[in-house]
């Protein structure tokens, strides 16, 4: 028994790859009057001095910072509402459903998902206008008191830990009820690691361009041309030229012709055409001809 596999997953970070700017300074800190210099000087002070992950640290000072006025989950989905994006989202998707594969390929059933998987709010990607067009969306969550104020952190994903959603949905087990580590066989994880792309903008995203590229996937830094200090292009670079941890750099420019669009469309035709190719070897070797008759 096997699963189709004609699904080309591409799976990407938030922060800094979507999105221009961090999600917390774009709309949770305008909305409560957060300093953002003094916010992030107070997550930097919890790593440095009590040893917090990252994460965590955001994630207790914006508690902290909210005090008595925490929101509840559905107020910070309504936040979502204002992320911005880079030039051509969430437009791409739509193009992509509508237009980017052949008719060959579609009648095999291939299509293309995608994924988010940061270390951001969830509750903020869920409310933004991009997230019906993600298959699924795993971010950092924060349950809520009797009243549905969030109350404390409910789930935390770091960097390292994004490589498990990556393995998630390579095995699409989306939900979090199903074990990620139990055993399963290649030919029923219906988006093998080949059929994935992930695309990420720095050190952060190492782990995960790490594990698709040695299952034999692709992987691509974005980074922002508009940033006049070059930080966000020269952190691509060195994971291009001097870390081999990607063989592709491009601007973060998701419209129809820019250098990242050409980019993933031809890794997704790629994998298609693989697929296509795969199906009518698999057809050929499993076919038994019939006797021919001889006179």
């Amino acid at each position: 028994m096997s699963v189709p596999q004609n699904t080309v997953a591409i799976v990407y970070d938030y922060d800094q790859t979507l999105s221009p700017n961090y999600m917390q300074d774009e709309v949770l800190f305008p909305k409560f009057g957060i300093d953002g210099k003094k916010f992030w000087s107070r997550c930097h002070a919890l790593v440095k001095d009590q040893g917090y992950d990252n994460e965590l640290a955001y994630m207790k000072a914006l508690l902290d910072y909210l005090d008595m006025d925490r929101p509840t989950n559905a107020e910070l989905r309504g936040l979502g509402a204002g992320l911005k994006f880079f030039p051509g989202l969430p437009e791409m998707f739509d193009e992509f459903r509508e237009g980017l594969l052949t008719v060959e390929q579609q009648v095999h059933g291939i299509h293309v998902e995608h994924y988010i998987v940061s270390s951001g709010l969830k509750a903020l990607i869920d409310g933004s206008r991009i997230a019906p067009h993600v298959r699924a969306t795993f971010g950092c969550e924060f349950a809520e008191d009797t009243e549905g104020r969030i109350t404390f952190p409910r789930r935390v994903i770091s960097h390292t830990q994004k490589t498990q959603f990556l393995f998630r949905i390579n095995k699409g087990m989306l939900d979090y009820a199903q074990d990620v580590n139990d055993h399963m066989p290649a030919e029923l994880r219906p988006v093998p690691f080949e059929h994935m792309i992930y695309v990420g903008d720095g050190p952060t995203d190492v782990p995960c361009f790490t594990v698709v590229r040695q299952h034999g996937g692709q992987a691509i830094a974005v980074y922002n041309a508009a940033d006049p200090q070059r930080s966000s292009f020269k952190k691509c670079y060195q994971l291009s030229t001097h870390a081999d941890r990607v063989r592709h750099i491009a601007p973060a420019d998701f419209r129809a012709g820019s250098h990242l669009r050409c980019l993933l469309e031809q890794m997704v035709h790629e994998v298609a055409d693989r697929i296509v190719q795969r199906r009518a070897h698999d057809l050929e070797v499993g076919t038994v001809r019939a006797p021919k008759h001889t006179d």
